[in-house]
């Protein structure tokens, strides 16, 4: 795959005008109903800067592209990992820690002297 998953990307499937605030919603892991309502909000704040800023970013910004993940659960691996790298390699690293001492504990239960297990072993024989 050719598309980084790690980029901001517009998100033409779920826009309402343009797939900024939908974008940002996927690049962050908010809902872009909030970022939709700040945006309106920020309209009466600081009128013309804001609308030039999305205008910006709309006309700077590549459009997500078709496939870019899987399945729902990738989507949300992808902003985690956006949002704070370390803390995901810290989960990755967690993880196989976890696999890494179940099977030490395998290990030792299958090769150590346990009659139990060598009868059971050899009545499937």
């Amino acid at each position: 795959m050719s598309a980084s998953r790690t980029r901001f990307y517009l998100d033409k499937q779920n826009a309402k005008w343009l797939g900024v605030c939908s974008g940002l919603a996927d690049y962050t892991g908010v809902e872009a109903l909030w970022l939709r309502l700040g945006f309106v909000l920020l309209t009466f704040a600081i009128f013309p800067l804001n609308l030039i800023a999305y205008v910006l970013i709309a006309w700077m910004a590549p459009a997500r592209p078709t496939g870019l993940y899987q399945t729902p659960e990738d989507a949300k691996f992808w902003q985690g990992v956006r949002s704070n790298p370390s803390r995901s390699t810290a989960e990755v690293r967690s993880k196989f820690r976890d696999i890494d001492r179940r099977l030490a504990d395998i290990e030792v239960y299958y090769t150590s002297r346990n009659t139990r297990l060598a009868d059971e072993i050899d009545s499937l024989r």
